[in-house]
């Protein structure tokens, strides 16, 4: 009963649609209206501006941070990793806002910070290593998770510091996140073919489309 009381807590803590309630309470928007429709943090940098984009950032990634952390916090002798995955699916379809979420790319990468910090921010510099080359916040998420999920199988051989030995739940769940965060973000992949993708003011190709 308290395995099943703290999944549904985290299904909830991921369910909280914090561009939509920021963009409602602060801005009067509801950003589920204006650019892409999402409501993540791509699509708040781009509609409220980047105050609020960093805090929806933080959020979302504190959510699936918080939710993998429970079973510890809690004394439960149970793979953490299943109370993040629940987070993302309430990220993705959230109660609070008609099950219409985001991408899953920011709570993925908070589920990662609860599990591991260090193998965190070994993808965390990842990220921002092929975003300044790129400057497409899309191309880089896909990228992103494409790298993680081969880091959970090649890690604990060549570089068992970070990541010191394989656990297969954690690969099953990034490949399957890797899928959804590719199938998501379709619409990008062809505006990166049209060459109509947005880019980011920054790095090495800094030119808006």
């Amino acid at each position: 009963m308290k395995t099943a009381m703290l999944l549904l807590l985290a299904y909830f803590l991921g369910s909280i649609p914090s561009g939509v309630w920021i963009g409602k309470i602060f801005f009067k928007k509801d950003i589920r209206d204006y650019g892409s429709g999402g409501t993540g943090t791509t699509n708040t940098f781009r509609i409220l501006g980047k105050p609020a984009g960093f805090v929806v950032f933080a959020i979302d990634l504190l959510k699936g941070t918080l939710a993998t952390s429970l079973p510890i916090l809690f004394h439960l002798n149970v793979n953490p990793l299943w109370f993040g995955l629940v987070a993302v699916v309430g990220h993705t379809l959230p109660i609070f806002a008609g099950f219409k979420g985001g991408k899953a790319v920011a709570t993925s990468a908070g589920m990662l910070l609860g599990y591991s910090p260090l193998f965190f921010f070994y993808s965390l510099v990842f990220f921002l290593i092929v975003l300044y080359i790129t400057s497409m916040v899309s191309a880089t998420s896909m990228l992103s998770a494409i790298f993680v999920t081969a880091s959970t199988v090649v890690l604990p051989i060549i570089w068992p510091a970070i990541l010191p030995e394989h656990n297969w739940l954690l690969t099953l769940i990034c490949l399957v996140l890797t899928t959804y965060i590719i199938y998501r973000h379709r619409e990008n992949l062809q505006r990166i073919k049209n060459g109509t993708e947005s880019r980011v003011p920054f790095g090495l190709n800094k030119k808006e489309s």
